[in-house]
């Protein structure tokens, strides 16, 4: 096993609710599915594929078994309020960038508990030797651009009316994205690498 896992699992405090983080297994098919099921759909819009579906997930959990995605799962009492997955695709020409995805349940937003796995996440992009992260979002998730920005991301593109949501209406997204060697070597340099 990778050096990736180390870190998992580990219990972690988000305001009062104590959490497992942890990866993605196949036996957590069911458990995905219910906490996207609670999620507003326009939270999951941002997503490239619709994760309340269930050959979504199982394909998910399929490229997570081989190690195409990297998915970290933030679980309270065996239930799941977050999760943050890197997607590369190792065959196209953009192999060093890991597309970063990460969700968060309405309860526990404002948590701390996104910006806790975007950290998680720069830190397997780096053990992974991602070069890049990009976050795709709706512009009016401004907590989320926030902590993104807060943590280094930058503006990269505002996709005009790039997606649609199930009633028919269309959205902009943004892409932000973070240079993740130069990232690391900022911290390093400031003695702060471990706050990723």
């Amino acid at each position: 096993m990778s050096n990736e896992t180390n870190n998992y699992p580990r219990r972690v405090r988000c305001m009062g609710t104590e959490l497992e983080l942890r990866m993605m297994t196949a036996g957590d098919a069911e458990a995905v599915l219910a906490f996207a099921a609670a999620l507003p759909p326009h939270d999951l819009i941002f997503l490239q594929r619709d994760i309340r579906n269930s050959k979504v997930v199982a394909a998910w959990i399929e490229q997570s078994a081989r190690g195409a995605i990297t998915s970290v799962l933030a679980l309270a009492d065996g239930t799941v309020r977050g999760c943050a997955a890197i997607v590369q695709d190792e065959f196209s020409w953009s192999p060093h960038v890991g597309e970063l995805r990460v969700v968060v349940s309405e309860d526990m937003r404002g948590s701390g508990l996104g910006r806790l796995l975007v950290q998680d996440a720069f830190a397997l992009a780096v053990s992974r030797g991602l070069g890049k992260l990009v976050a795709r979002m709706t512009p009016d998730q401004r907590g989320a651009i926030a902590v993104f920005q807060e943590l280094g991301f930058q503006g990269e593109a505002l996709l005009r009316d790039h997606v649609r949501d199930a009633a028919g209406a269309t959205h902009d997204i943004v892409i932000f994205s973070l240079d993740v060697a130069r990232r690391h070597a900022q911290l390093e340099t400031y003695g702060y690498s471990e706050v990723f």
